[in-house]
């Protein structure tokens, strides 16, 4: 009988040890293999968050915000050196207006000085008391009486990326009608608020009035935000033409690749745009989403090490025994010609087997326990940590600078796609599932391996120390 089909009869001498061993050893199997999809599914959720929690810069015009403050918009070719900058993948340039309603009567902001600043629409806001006090002019908080003919303005905000929820400051936003634009778009297009719309009875392929031209609506959109609700967005360069500001932006949204690279980034975009620019990364809690993860994480790995060693000792103390149950057999092969070698790698080849046997059940029970045992983990977690981070999806209006379909560089779109939203706290771990693939099974097998030899590597040292003189003196 040869020494491999030898060891391999030799695992099933004793039903009951050979039932025990291989029960215990699937249990450390499992709880190893659990561990090892939970760090999997953990380190893939922290690159994730890396890549998109708080990993936004805004960049405006020194002195300036919207509509407030003074300094000078930025132009193409600040917005060109800011996508230069390592560790940019995406740059979102925007530019704001305010329309005033034809035939009313608009105090602050200039008032009616630029007469091309008009549309027929009507804002779906009611003035109320802040309304007075931000258009009434009087300065430091005061009321003031506003005409009867005031409506609040319409803010409309020119952008290559109107899916990019800090454009607007929202949590979420989705297109109800209709399709966006494309971001490279020039054509006089549109896509509007839900209440805007309805206050003026805008749908799909209506049209209205702006800056002295007709615009065609080509989408209704839904923040969630009365404010946004109630404004208009439209590409960037029709918006600069529109207004009479040719290459001119007053925002600039900076997307980086990973959270790890934000403080380098603001720093190279400061140095790149001198003190002509505002660069501030957006406020986030993302270290405590990451000092969770990371928790998961450390028990994860420690687990799967404790494991990991709690199996070769099972299967060093359950060979070691058989090793010394068998001194006499081991004595008696050697005596009839077997060499250390063989006689080691038999012990070595009934180890596999019994490790062998606890994987294959290990593996299944692990597979089967890996998302209860990680939800039990997060939970644990969850309720460690009252921080809540927020994190921007990137929309769904259509990718930026996406191809046009139709005229007027319009888009098509499938609003069953548009916008992920907000991303609280609680949802990031929640969201955490593990996988299985071929390489976890090979890691499995592997570790069922590592573990027989490791584990049999003594015993079947001590093998090499039985003389047969002295075990046959003894019997």
């Amino acid at each position: 009988m040869s020494v491999v089909a030898r060891g391999t009869k030799n695992a099933f001498r004793n039903s009951i040890r050979t039932v025990s061993i291989v029960a215990i050893l699937a249990l450390v199997i499992a709880l190893a293999l659990v561990m090892l999809l939970s760090m999997k599914a953990v380190q893939a959720k922290i690159d994730s968050v890396k890549g998109s929690i708080g990993n936004t810069i805004t960049v405006s015009p020194a002195g300036g915000r919207d509509f407030q403050g003074g300094g000078n918009p930025l132009v193409a070719a600040d917005v060109a050196k800011a996508r230069a900058v390592p560790h940019v993948v995406s740059v979102t340039a925007t530019l704001r207006g305010r329309l005033r309603t034809q035939g009313s009567t608009s105090g602050g902001f200039g008032g009616d000085a630029n007469a091309n600043e008009v549309t027929n629409l009507t804002s779906p806001i009611t003035p109320g008391t802040l309304g007075q006090q931000n258009n009434g002019g009087g300065g430091g908080g005061a009321t003031q009486q506003l005409p009867t003919n005031f409506t609040l303005p319409i803010t409309v905000t020119g952008t290559t990326d109107p899916s990019n929820v800090q454009v607007s400051g929202v949590n979420s936003i989705k297109l109800v009608s209709g399709t966006s634009f494309d971001a490279k778009s020039s054509a006089n297009v549109a896509i509007v608020g839900k209440d805007l719309a309805t206050k003026n009875n805008l749908t799909e392929g209506s049209t209205f009035q702006a800056y002295g031209q007709t615009i065609t609506v080509v989408g209704v959109y839904d923040s969630g935000n009365t404010f946004s609700n109630a404004g208009i967005f439209m590409p960037l360069a029709t918006l600069q033409t529109l207004s009479g500001q040719p290459g001119d932006v007053t925002s600039v949204i900076v997307q980086v690749d990973s959270v790890d690279n934000l403080d380098t980034t603001v720093a190279a975009l400061q140095s790149a745009l001198g003190t002509k620019a505002d660069v501030v990364s957006g406020t986030t809690t993302t270290a405590d989403t990451l000092s969770s993860l990371n928790s998961i994480k450390t028990v994860a790995t420690y687990s799967l090490v404790g494991a990991l060693v709690a199996g070769a000792v099972i299967i060093f103390l359950s060979m070691l025994m058989i090793v010394r149950e068998r001194r006499r057999e081991i004595g008696v092969l050697k005596a009839i010609g077997s060499s250390n070698g063989k006689i080691s790698f038999q012990f070595v080849c009934e180890a596999l087997t019994l490790t062998g046997m606890a994987a294959v059940a290990g593996v299944l029970l692990g597979i089967v326990l890996s998302n209860p045992v990680l939800d039990a983990l997060v939970s644990t977690t969850s309720s460690t940590s009252s921080a809540a981070t927020t994190g921007f999806g990137r929309g769904g209006f259509g990718p930026p600078g996406g191809g046009g379909g139709g005229a007027g560089g319009v888009v098509r779109f499938n609003p069953g796609n548009f916008g992920r939203g907000i991303t609280q706290f609680g949802d990031t771990l929640s969201n955490l599932h593990t996988v299985v693939g071929f390489n976890v099974l090979l890691y499995g097998i592997l570790a069922a391996i590592g573990i027989a030899i490791v584990g049999t590597a003594i015993p079947a040292w001590l093998t090499a120390k039985v003389r047969p003189a002295e075990v046959m003196r003894t019997e």
